[in-house]
């Protein structure tokens, strides 16, 4: 599938399918900590604050949307703004087929174009494809926090894996 993925900046009208892939995970896995669906007007707000320097990109297989990634301010305050956060949600049956790593590779060179020091991924350490997935691409791990979310009655850990793109 890879070979036939269409990467795209996101527009404002692909915020339902950008929540519904989201909503997804939201009520099946653990790879959000976010345990209520969000509301489309949730994820406009979201997509309202990104922009150029933040991209929100879109996979498409056959015209049909198969997966989203996007940077996002990693902390507001003033001295982290060469740091940003990547994130990287598919449909259940596009996993495994490169989209993933079709879609970070691009956030990769754009945080690059853009003047980012660092990307940070906050990944739950259960998310062994998603940790995968960041190391092949020169991601380390720099910090385990343990239990620090709860989830589907059980406590979980959070990976921040890194990669220095200077």
């Amino acid at each position: 599938m890879a070979s036939s993925v269409h990467l795209r900046d996101a527009r404002a009208s692909d915020c339902q399918v950008i929540s519904e892939i989201y909503n997804h995970y939201v009520l099946n896995d653990t790879c959000t900590y976010t345990e209520e669906i969000e509301t489309l007007s949730e994820r406009e707000q979201w997509f309202e604050g990104h922009g150029p320097r933040h991209p929100v990109i879109i996979a498409e297989s056959a015209g049909a949307v198969v997966g989203w990634g996007s940077l996002s301010t990693f902390r507001e305050r003033s001295a982290y703004r060469f740091c940003t956060e990547d994130s990287v949600y598919l449909r259940p049956e596009a996993r495994g087929q490169g989209v993933g790593s079709a879609l970070l590779r691009e956030l990769i060179v754009r945080a690059r174009v853009h003047g980012f020091h660092t990307i940070i991924a906050g990944i739950s350490a259960e998310q062994t494809a998603s940790v995968a997935l960041h190391a092949k691409f020169g991601f380390t791990t720099v910090a385990q926090l343990r239990e620090v979310g709860f989830k589907f009655n059980r406590w979980l850990d959070v990976l921040y894996m890194e990669l220095m793109l200077a």
